[in-house]
């Protein structure tokens, strides 16, 4: 994305369908990014909505926006209105719950919790606005994640090397690193590494990095 639709973006907000950037758009992109961070379609999925989404998500379609994203359906796509249908027709089961108050947490909070099988995940996600978001905890681990840059979140076990092979593959394809971070439970125990680069990872490196030993998966979420 250039600098110059970046600034047309924070002035005019994204294409969208739906009345609220924040509700909607935002929402929408909330849900589309615990998505592909999961990998593929849930078979269950608990919403946990805080301060005004969880007044009034029925109202401001927050609830339709995040199954929009939840199916992998773009902010502007004209399967949004249907899409509580859509996911019930694809088997998958959601519940809209409040959550407990948290004077902490942003008006426009959500926790998203995801099962398939016996996999699990659990994202925390805030619509800050004009269609934009941040993503602030991923299973556990504090992160501050935008979706403004392309930007791979790796969890991976907590070894010697993994980051410098990471960025080594990075290098090889000639991919600048805008922001890195790394999170970890504890020595030698799981370990978290989100890398935003200036331009879209190509699935060469994806792959490579996905073939590293200590690497679990690797999860690419395209830029806003």
């Amino acid at each position: 994305m250039s600098s110059s639709f970046r600034h047309s973006f924070d002035i005019i907000g994204p294409i969208m369908i739906g009345p609220s950037s924040s509700h909607t758009a935002g929402a929408a992109r909330i849900g589309r990014i615990a998505r592909n961070l999961f990998g593929e379609e849930p078979e269950v999925a608990e919403i946990l909505l805080y301060g005004s989404f969880a007044k009034t998500y029925r109202g401001h379609g927050t609830d339709v926006a995040l199954v929009a994203g939840l199916m992998n359906f773009s902010t502007h796509d004209d399967r949004i209105p249907k899409s509580l249908q859509i996911a019930q027709e694809s088997g998958l089961q959601v519940t809209f719950k409040p959550g407990p108050p948290n004077p902490d947490y942003h008006p426009n909070t959500v926790r998203i919790k995801l099962l398939r099988g016996e996999r699990k995940f659990e994202m925390l996600g805030v619509s800050i606005g004009g269609g934009a978001v941040e993503i602030l905890e991923i299973d556990g681990f504090k992160v501050k994640l935008t979706g403004q840059y392309p930007t791979l979140v790796i969890p991976h076990a907590d070894r010697f090397g993994v980051v410098a092979a990471v960025t080594t593959i990075l290098s090889k394809h000639q991919l600048n690193i805008s922001f890195m971070e790394v999170s970890r439970r504890g020595r030698g125990s799981e370990a978290l590494m989100l890398i935003s680069t200036d331009e879209q990872p190509p699935a060469e490196a994806v792959d490579e990095i996905q073939q590293l030993e200590a690497v679990k998966r690797v999860a690419r979420i395209d830029a806003s």
